[in-house]
């Protein structure tokens, strides 16, 4: 118990963190992209019951608490001409304080990689609105430890995701609408004998510009299949949650300073795998580029 609670912290940060990684749904042209530095933090005592309420993260320690702080660096690159691709590098530091003991790991987590094609891959071009298909994978390169008295680094087990994205620009209103929406299919975690399911995702937002003020409203969200006990057959409550995720921006330099924050206000989770119910905080740096790196 005390093992699967000390990283769902963890989990939300990687699974909210897909809120952004699109970054819109208009392919890179060739050589050009954008990269992020974000950093995101998040101290909780709660998390989501498999009834929706909110409880103690450890229902057998309510003092406990959750701390994890990632910094993560994002970019992506137009290859070819209706095709681009981006990378996603996290780094994790997560404590766990409760009144057994105080646990604290630091380390790399698992990198995700995606690939993109627009309708101009295939000749297509002058469509009313933005139209991707995003596929990839989250790779398993971070720690798994099956220990009672260790922070995992990763959830153990490969994902594959499939999305489609949409996006359109307001112009001549300083303002866009964006989306995307897939599924996302999570291999068997071996070492724990679970079979976490697969997941319905989907990502809505809004955003626009004045002057050198940025700013980004989106909704965010999950709804998982039970996990299944490979071993026994028991089926464990459904993984869902769904963020309100606001965002400000002002550009500084080349690119732009960004904060935000991110606002559970629906989840579900079963106790050996809960998702906090507490607000995620971020700050990065945003930079992207319309200039070629080649010709």
């Amino acid at each position: 118990m005390r093992r699967v609670t000390t990283i769902v912290g963890l989990a939300l940060l990687l699974w909210g963190a897909g809120a952004d990684a699109g970054y819109g749904q208009w392919v890179e042209a060739p050589g050009t992209g954008w990269v992020q530095l974000q950093v995101a933090h998040q101290s909780t005592q709660e998390g989501f019951s498999r009834t929706g309420t909110v409880v103690s993260l450890d229902e057998l320690d309510p003092s406990a608490r959750s701390i994890v702080t990632t910094a993560r660096l994002t970019g992506a690159l137009g290859l070819v001409r209706g095709l681009d691709t981006w990378v996603d590098l996290p780094l994790h530091r997560q404590e766990f304080n409760g009144s057994g003991s105080d646990l604290l790991t630091t380390g790399l987590g698992d990198p995700r990689v995606f690939l993109r094609a627009g309708p101009a891959l295939v000749g297509q071009s002058g469509l009313p609105v933005a139209v991707a298909l995003r596929g990839g994978v989250r790779l398993t390169t971070g720690t798994f430890e099956n220990d009672a008295e260790t922070i995992s680094l990763s959830q153990g087990q490969r994902d594959w995701s499939l999305l489609l994205e949409l996006g359109k620009s307001l112009h001549p209103l300083p303002m866009y609408v964006s989306g995307w929406a897939g599924y996302r299919w999570r291999e068997e975690n071996e070492a724990i004998a679970r079979d976490p399911g697969n997941e319905w995702v989907f990502n809505a937002a809004a955003g626009g510009s004045l002057d050198r003020f940025e700013w980004k409203v989106a909704v965010d969200g999950l709804f998982g299949q039970s996990s299944i006990d490979t071993r026994t057959g028991f089926e464990f409550a459904p993984r869902e949650l769904v963020q309100v995720i606001p965002t400000v921006g002002w550009r500084i330099g080349p690119g732009a300073v960004q904060a935000g924050v991110r606002l559970p206000v629906h989840g579900q989770s079963t106790r050996s795998d809960r998702l906090p119910a507490s607000p995620t905080f971020t700050v990065g740096y945003f930079l992207s580029w319309s200039d070629p790196l080649w010709k």
